[in-house]
């Protein structure tokens, strides 16, 4: 039997922070986190071949992908789509792993099922055979991004707006108080649905291009400050119009990567008009009942996920709201919270609105973080610990 030697060479990190439902997040503690699209692609025009992860920019067109993903409605199930991107990540085309060495970070989202809690430390002790596992949530890790960032703030909001979902998590002294999570079930994904849609119907078949349109989405999209003007604005001439673009869409040839521009300029490419659906398609995230969602918008969350805490915590959690994932990059997204949150609060409360750099590797930073905090080997589980225990440890090590 080959012995192992664990001192025999200082242990690498490999944080995967949010292996989140669009992307998964990863890098060595020494590096910067690269951003690999976490599913796999096939393309009609080389159906042959499987694209897996960052691999998608090596298809020459892009025009009708087919994704398989490993994730719906936020939870992962498909287990052979991600077993295969996984491995792409840990290979040296990406970052390179060496298991037996290797401490791995792993997020998963808030009370995320037992059975995918099993199989994920299942393969990550028997299968890539790691030295040791944390599996925790992404929220926790944008946490202590922000408190090292920010000593003096004991207490924080983080508003994670992902792929599949919206979460709301309180934290008050580095602990999240469970009672005050909120879930919102709107993401970039049926944002991106919904703009296929309504474009489909208004103007071009665009059903099967949901990597374009996920593009138009993030090029030409931003929030409404003041939703009931702006829908005015749209209702008028183009002259008078300040909210109408063209998107000029790619060919894949001369044109990689759509772009928005003005109306009536030239161009030899296809073009969609998109007027109203620039700000009404962000909207959902604030008004899900308008496509029949009944659950509150992020606003209301924010102050209900509030009313859960200690009323003597409301002004320090008020102060710190730290907006993380991809859907926070629309344009007006933070404006948009703080005016909401300022009409919903009471008056005597500050309100400040966070939002990072990078909001969507803030939380990864936090892993690396973590990882180098005099705290971090309390919250492992070591593969001999795992091989003594089971399963079990990892219940007792992880609160998720």
């Amino acid at each position: 039997m080959e012995q192992r030697h664990p001192h025999k060479r200082q242990k690498t990190l490999l944080v995967i922070t949010y292996n989140g439902a669009y992307t998964a997040k990863a890098g060595q503690s020494t590096e910067s986190s690269k951003i690999i699209p976490n599913c796999m692609m096939k393309s009609k025009s080389e159906r042959r071949r499987p694209f897996t992860g960052n691999q998608i920019e090596e298809c020459r067109d892009m025009a009708g992908l087919y994704f398989m993903l490993p994730f719906q409605k936020g939870y992962l199930i498909n287990w052979d789509v991600q077993k295969t991107v996984w491995d792409h990540i840990f290979s040296k085309d990406c970052c390179n792993v060496n298991f037996g060495e290797t401490s791995m970070i792993i997020t998963e989202p808030p009370f995320n099922f037992a059975s995918i809690q099993e199989a994920m430390a299942e393969i990550f002790f028997e299968e890539y055979d790691v030295a040791s596992l944390l599996r925790i949530n992404p929220s926790t890790l944008a946490n202590f991004h922000y408190r090292h960032e920010n000593p003096t703030a004991k207490c924080c909001i983080i508003v994670d707006v992902g792929y599949s979902f919206c979460y709301i998590s309180p934290y008050v002294n580095d602990m999240r108080i469970k009672a005050g999570i909120r879930r919102i079930d709107v993401g970039g994904k049926l944002l991106t649905n919904h703009l296929k849609e309504i474009l489909s119907y208004r103007q071009l078949n665009v059903m099967d291009e949901t990597y374009v349109v996920n593009q138009v989405k993030e090029d030409s999209c931003f929030v409404s400050q003041d939703f009931y003007a702006d829908m005015e604005t749209a209702k008028r001439g183009f002259k008078n119009n300040t909210i109408v673009k063209d998107y000029v869409l790619p060919d894949f040839t001369t044109l990689k990567r759509g772009m928005l521009v003005d109306v009536g300029t030239e161009t030899d490419q296809q073009v969609l008009r998109m007027n109203n659906e620039r700000f009404s398609i962000p909207e959902i995230m604030f008004h899900p009942c308008d496509v029949g969602i009944k659950q509150m918008g992020i606003s209301e969350a924010i102050m209900d996920c509030l009313k859960a805490c200690a009323e003597e915590t409301w002004p320090h959690l008020l102060a710190n709201i730290i907006l993380t994932g991809g859907s926070v990059l629309f344009p007006g997204f933070k404006e948009r919270i703080e005016t909401d949150i300022r009409s919903l609060a009471p008056d005597e409360y500050e309100i400040n609105v966070h939002l990072p750099d990078d909001p969507i590797t803030f939380a990864w930073e936090g892993g690396k973080l973590l990882a180098k905090d005099s705290g971090y080997s309390s919250l492992i589980v070591k593969r001999e610990e795992y091989e003594e225990e089971g399963h079990n440890v990892c219940y007792d090590k992880f609160d998720i």
